[in-house]
């Protein structure tokens, strides 16, 4: 699913996979305000952030601009580093950081942020065929 030949290289491609993920973090903190009857606006940029932040030092650490489409060498650590790096800021910003949300946030942005880029390559994958 990682063949380099296939990745997305243009500057409109990178963007947008970076976009998408982005997205993604953003969607996933707004249902998560939600689903505790927050306010899924109000709040939003505080409990986005410290995700965001891990996403935007995870796309610059892995220097996933080279391969933004791969799973195993983009999507997997980038998931990583987005849930680490975003616990790691929600601790250090006061935040709570139970069990059960690592476990949920871990799970939900694995979907998201590996899940896109699995689909992405069974489409190029069937497109090249």
């Amino acid at each position: 699913m990682d063949s380099p030949a296939r990745q997305t290289t243009t500057t409109g491609g990178i963007l947008a996979a970076f976009g998408i993920d982005a997205v993604l973090v953003t969607v996933f903190a707004a249902i998560g305000r939600a689903s505790h009857d927050e306010a899924a606006f109000a709040g939003l940029a505080t409990t986005a952030g410290p995700f965001l932040l891990a996403l935007i030092v995870g796309w610059l650490g892995l220097l996933a601009w080279r391969a933004p489409l791969a799973v195993r060498r983009t999507g997997i650590p980038l998931w990583i580093v987005t849930v680490a790096g975003g616990m790691l800021l929600r601790v250090l910003t006061g935040q709570g950081v139970q069990v059960a949300f690592v476990i949920v946030a871990a799970s939900v942005l694995l979907l998201m942020l590996v899940g896109w880029r699995a689909v992405a390559a069974l489409i190029v994958r069937r497109r090249a065929r």
